[in-house]
């Protein structure tokens, strides 16, 4: 009688990323070589609650995706796996009824490819017993436990493009330029982009500062024969004494267009705001981006073949490593303001608007 065919399951959550489809790709190629069948989960884990969604993952339909953005799946940052706030099982509990489903549908492993909440949510089914393996994304490089998440170099590649095309305008105009990028809780993408596109004032979430400061090197500048000034901030930035900005309620904003008009009260010179959004997150992923998703892909499916779950694949060096689901959202990995990458920027002149 022939053995049951081996099936595991793949998820895309949280925020959309450049190198998804990258993942997925080389889950099922991986899968395949196996010969094990791939369910491709919609909606993140929701697709896993009430009327199951998914498909079945053959090489034919990952055809054409590796350079592909977005994800094929769809994902969402939304839905009903919120933090687990009691230790008691119900069959209503939707981490309950997700455990249940990767039973019926007899996952030998489920491979979930998301940030920090993402592996939030797997930790937890993997204390429930689920085989569940990790896959580091997201755009703001702040998830603990790797050196790397996919994604994040595709969105350091469109910020930077966008300060060089701020550079000339700016200079045409002897403007002053504010670029917002992302950066909730952490100043990576900020920090890159402005050391790589030549920025004169980089603001980062981990260095509060004084817009009073940042009015002083644009007047530095002017008085040297540097007629603009070129400002990158990140969208978690925040005043010394201050609060994270909002749009709108749960909408992290606005910082970009406050620093603008502060330092165009502040110094008299014309200021423009450019707020990059959802464009760091679209488009197709980086050469470095498409290899990192396609190891990360198929490191998780070693895996799985080697039974290991409840971790989480990940970049250490120059090797793909596992690491606990625990470490991996223990903590956020963020700019240590004393870091070589800050005090590389700093003695380029670059200010970060705080008191040195």
């Amino acid at each position: 009688m022939a053995s049951k065919k081996q099936r595991i399951g793949v998820l895309t959550s949280g925020g959309d990323a450049p190198g998804l489809n990258a993942v997925i790709r080389a889950v099922v190629k991986s899968a395949s070589s196996l010969g094990w069948e791939v369910l491709g989960i919609h909606d993140g884990f929701e697709g896993l609650l009430g009327t199951k969604s998914y498909r079945v993952l053959t090489n034919a339909d990952v055809q054409g995706l590796l350079p592909r953005g977005g994800t094929i799946l769809r994902t969402t940052n939304k839905g009903h796996f919120g933090p687990r706030r009691s230790d008691e099982l119900s069959e209503e509990d939707p981490y309950v009824r997700a455990v249940k489903a990767i039973e019926e549908m007899g996952l030998r492993a489920l491979i979930t490819i998301g940030g920090e909440g993402t592996q939030r949510i797997s930790l937890e089914l993997h204390k429930l017993g689920a085989p569940v393996i990790g896959v580091p994304k997201t755009i703001d490089n702040d998830l603990a436990g790797t050196d790397r998440t996919f994604g994040f170099d595709t969105a350091l590649q469109v910020a930077t493009d966008a300060i060089d095309r701020l550079h000339t305008t700016a200079a045409s105009h002897n403007r002053v330029m504010v670029l917002e990028v992302m950066g909730r809780h952490t100043g990576w993408i900020a920090l890159h982009a402005g050391l790589a596109g030549g920025a004169d004032v980089i603001l980062i979430p981990e260095i509060p500062f004084s817009i009073e400061r940042v009015a002083e090197k644009v007047h530095a500048r002017d008085v040297q024969g540097s007629a603009f000034s070129i400002i990158v901030v990140a969208e978690g930035a925040r005043p010394r004494g201050g609060q994270e900005m909002y749009i709108a309620e749960g909408r992290l904003g606005g910082i970009g267009h406050w620093v603008g008009e502060q330092l165009e009260h502040l110094t008299g010179k014309d200021v423009r705001v450019v707020v990059l959004g959802h464009l760091q997150r679209g488009g197709s992923p980086s050469p470095y981006d498409r290899l990192l998703s396609t190891r990360y892909g198929a490191a998780a499916v070693q895996a799985a073949a080697r039974g290991i779950y409840g971790e989480m694949v990940a970049l250490r060096g120059q090797d793909i490593v596992t690491v606990p689901l625990a470490e991996a959202c223990g903590y956020l990995n963020r700019v240590r303001p004393h870091s070589d990458l800050v005090l590389c920027a700093r003695s380029l002149g670059i200010v970060f608007g705080d008191e040195l």
